[in-house]
């Protein structure tokens, strides 16, 4: 029975980035001296796991479906100087800048999916396009309309009790829409149907849509949600910190690839987890924050995070491995 709950764990894809979240709090606790108190009451990696985590969550989706979306790092500040140029600059009401920044987003994720579908141009260079044409747009158009590249937005109260305060002062409101969003979509991925279209899609795309999948509508509404949660996560660091800048935004295009591969998403997709992004993100942002809680020179920096990170991704491979050949072994 013991084997067999240990073979029925390994194989799913959430396992490697459990075991990978546990050894590396155990690092940082142990070789880095740190007080397990005051490092997991930190508010500084829960506030990057979250905002990060959002933005991975319909990211690692896609990458499932066998596509990916980099011009998340333009989505970033394109939410972000939307509201405040809409807001801020011209003084309208925070809901239009609020609809402004989302609809943004909105029509990025539908030129992107629709490129995708219509054409045989993959996804990441479709993507890079943007990214490219989104940087151009967003700073074209702040020093056009505003004569400078950083706006300040006066939020209403509100709007920051929903999107941009501090809880308990140091806590991010963000945190509880990761939480959210965490439930929903893995209510959404592994207990409807739209799951099963989703992995399918990852397997074989081609066999998936002979089979009656609408795989070019469920392309566009994951890149649509991929956009979508990068602006908000702009439009939430805009309302937070009263201004936005036009850049910013191109790290999390190699933070949210790592979470979610960290979290045991194949690249070449169809195997994957909502449960396995969400502690892949929070893996990524205890690696990246958990240096500043030790007493180990910070030169050291990069190439602990690069050598950890390297060792979860081989760990997540391995457990990969195990349940794509385990099989239970029969009574005999």
């Amino acid at each position: 029975m013991i084997n067999i709950a240990l073979g029925s764990l390994t194989r799913r894809p959430e396992a490697g980035s459990i075991v990978s979240l546990v050894l590396v709090i155990a690092f940082f606790v142990f070789a880095g001296g740190v007080e397990i108190d005051r490092f997991l009451g930190a508010a500084s990696w829960v506030n990057l796991a979250a905002n990060l985590g959002i933005v991975a969550l319909p990211v690692g989706l896609l990458m499932i479906a066998g596509e990916l979306d980099i011009s998340i790092g333009a989505m970033i500040p394109a939410g972000s100087m939307t509201i405040a140029i809409v807001s801020g600059h011209y003084g309208l009401p925070i809901a239009i800048g609020i609809a402004a920044s989302l609809g943004v987003g909105v029509l990025v994720g539908i030129i992107n999916g629709l490129l995708t579908v219509r054409t045989s141009v993959p996804s990441l260079i479709i993507t890079l396009g943007t990214l490219v044409a989104m940087q151009g747009i967003i700073l074209s158009a702040s020093v056009f309309l505003t004569h400078s590249a950083g706006v300040a937005l006066n939020a209403p109260a509100w709007s920051k009790v929903i999107f941009g305060q501090f809880i308990g002062g140091s806590y991010q409101v963000i945190i509880l829409w990761w939480v959210a969003l965490t439930v929903i979509y893995g209510f959404v991925i592994h207990y409807t149907r739209y799951g099963n279209w989703l992995f399918a899609m990852g397997g074989d795309k081609d066999s998936a849509r002979n089979a009656g999948i609408p795989t070019a509508r469920m392309t566009i509404v994951l890149f649509v949600l991929s956009s979508v949660s990068a602006s908000f996560v702009g439009m939430c660091g805009a309302i937070l910190f009263n201004s936005a800048q036009v850049s910013g935004g191109m790290n999390y295009i190699f933070n949210t690839v790592v979470s979610v591969v960290v979290g045991g998403v194949l690249l070449t997709g169809g195997f994957g987890s909502v449960v396995g992004i969400f502690f892949g993100a929070l893996t990524f942002a205890i690696v990246d924050q958990g240096i500043y809680f030790t007493d180990i020179d910070r030169n050291w920096s990069s190439m602990i995070i690069g050598v950890m990170l390297l060792l979860a991704v081989l760990m997540n491979n391995t457990f990969r491995n195990v349940a794509l050949n385990y099989s239970p072994r029969k009574r005999t």
